[in-house]
């Protein structure tokens, strides 16, 4: 069986395909009065058959609005007429249903001008005919009864309308109801993981930096220092994506200065050094594009602290300015580091991607190590 939705466009299209009976109704009958046409009438079949055409596609949305009214009263009317003319064609059931569809899609006033060009023609007929009292309130009452078909008819059309519009918004609802319990469980999760994972992480970390520190203090072998600085890594690195699970399951973006305080956190762990993040400016939410370049040049600046420096102390400032952002990584070696042959893949990735923002990326040695400053547009 097909859903509500399906049945009602079904219907619907079942409605719609009337259109072909429209015509018919409106087009048949003058060609009945062919044969019997004389000089004129014929103008009036053939404006009879010409606006008949239209009805295939014309409907009650149709632009400009007063089209579909507009041909039905035309077509009323040139019925009427060539009823008069010729009273002994079929000609009155297309006047008549004119009247109906007229009804069914248009505006009171078109509606109550094409009653009137209707009851204006069954009166003149009944006049120029000397039609009896009975005979003429027949015809009246063929009319009252097409209006009460059309009402009928306008009221079905409009209540599909209301009941699919309502189908619509209750499957808004029910889509809307689903995607927030989805997002009710995803932050029970990213709550769980949070409380569980990420809290034992960091503090496994710190159990790991001060199992170093004692091996260092015992004089333990270098194998054994190793394995805890490996570990210590691990759960560094374990921490980072933790924090990063949880805030794509609250679908959050994690802002610039809270990752950057987060690779600040793992390198003290990592080196034992000092490490110090500066916040500048009123901190804001910036671009995924600019916060991922922000945060990837203070991670290469980070290895290339520990892999040429030994792991120096690092000052980190974060300065938020009116339409850019600056970034400035300094690591304190003690001495003016010498300038180096070439830069390496990690240095030219960070221009890279400042170049993509129009941003300005500066970097060499200063007074006691090494100096990185990157400015883009935020």
């Amino acid at each position: 069986m097909g859903t509500p939705a399906a049945s009602l466009a079904n219907a619907r299209r079942r409605f719609e395909g009337a259109d072909w009976v429209r015509w018919g109704v409106l087009a048949v009958p003058p060609l009945f009065a062919i044969p019997h046409a004389r000089p004129w009438t014929w103008p009036l079949i053939g404006l009879i058959l010409v606006l008949s055409v239209p009805a295939l596609w014309l409907t009650r949305e149709s632009k400009p609005r007063w089209l579909m009214p507009a041909t039905m009263i035309a077509v009323v009317a040139a019925a009427g007429a060539l009823w008069i003319l010729q009273p002994s064609s079929w000609t009155s059931t297309t006047m008549f249903g004119a009247v109906f569809y007229t009804l069914r899609v248009s505006s009171r006033i078109a509606a109550a001008v094409a009653l009137a060009v209707a009851s204006a023609a069954i009166l003149i007929w009944s006049i120029a005919y000397d039609l009896d009292w009975l005979n003429a309130v027949a015809l009246f009452a063929i009319l009252v009864v097409m209006v009460l078909l059309a009402i009928n008819r306008r009221g079905r059309a409009e209540r599909l309308e209301q009941t699919e519009l309502a189908l619509a918004r209750a499957q808004t609802a029910s889509e809307e109801h689903a995607r927030a319990a989805a997002l009710a469980e995803r932050a029970r999760i990213a709550r769980e993981l949070h409380d569980v994972l990420a809290h034992s992480l960091a503090g496994l970390a710190l159990n790991l930096q001060g199992a170093r520190l004692m091996l260092v203090r015992d004089g333990a072998s270098e194998e054994s220092l190793a394995q805890i600085e490996r570990a210590q890594k691990l759960a560094t690195d374990g921490l980072a994506e933790a924090r990063e699970a949880v805030a794509a399951l609250r679908e959050d973006a994690v802002p610039v200065e809270r990752s950057v305080s987060d690779l600040l956190a793992a390198y003290r762990l990592d080196t034992g050094s000092r490490a110090d993040l500066v916040i500048e400016g009123e901190p804001r939410e910036l671009d995924a594009a600019v916060g991922t370049t922000l945060v990837r040049a203070v991670q290469e600046a980070l290895a290339n602290s520990r892999k040429h420096a030994g792991g120096p102390a690092v000052d980190v400032t974060v300065a938020f300015n009116h339409d850019e952002v600056d970034l400035t990584i300094i690591d304190h070696q003690g001495r003016r580091p010498p300038e180096p042959p070439s830069p390496g893949y990690g240095l030219r990735g960070m221009g890279e991607r400042a170049a993509l923002l129009n941003g300005k990326l500066e970097c060499g040695p200063g007074e006691d190590g090494w100096r990185i400053q990157l400015t883009v547009p935020a």
